[in-house]
């Protein structure tokens, strides 16, 4: 298992359009992936799961990833999320 903290960048915060793009990025992975805020640990390849966290801008998220890719999954979570997923 892999994880890393990032902030969240998005003006508006893990709402639908970044969320798809990232549940759609994550789900190419057969690792688990993810996402830990303000302890709870949220489904990182569930759009609805994602924006049922509540995410907003300038949070602070702990992307964790475990299986046979974890890697690869981890490192394109963390480079999807500074890009600002599309925004």
């Amino acid at each position: 298992m892999v994880s890393q903290k990032v902030t969240i960048n998005n003006p508006q915060g893990l709402h639908m359009r970044p969320a798809g793009v990232f549940a759609k990025g994550m789900a190419k992975f057969d690792s688990d992936v993810t996402i830990n805020f303000n302890g709870k640990a949220t489904n990182g390849k569930s759009l609805l799961n994602i924006i049922g966290a509540c995410i907003k801008c300038g949070s602070e998220v702990e992307i964790q990833c475990d299986g046979a890719d974890e890697e690869e999954a981890l490192k394109t979570a963390i480079e999807m999320i500074e890009s600002g997923l599309g925004e």
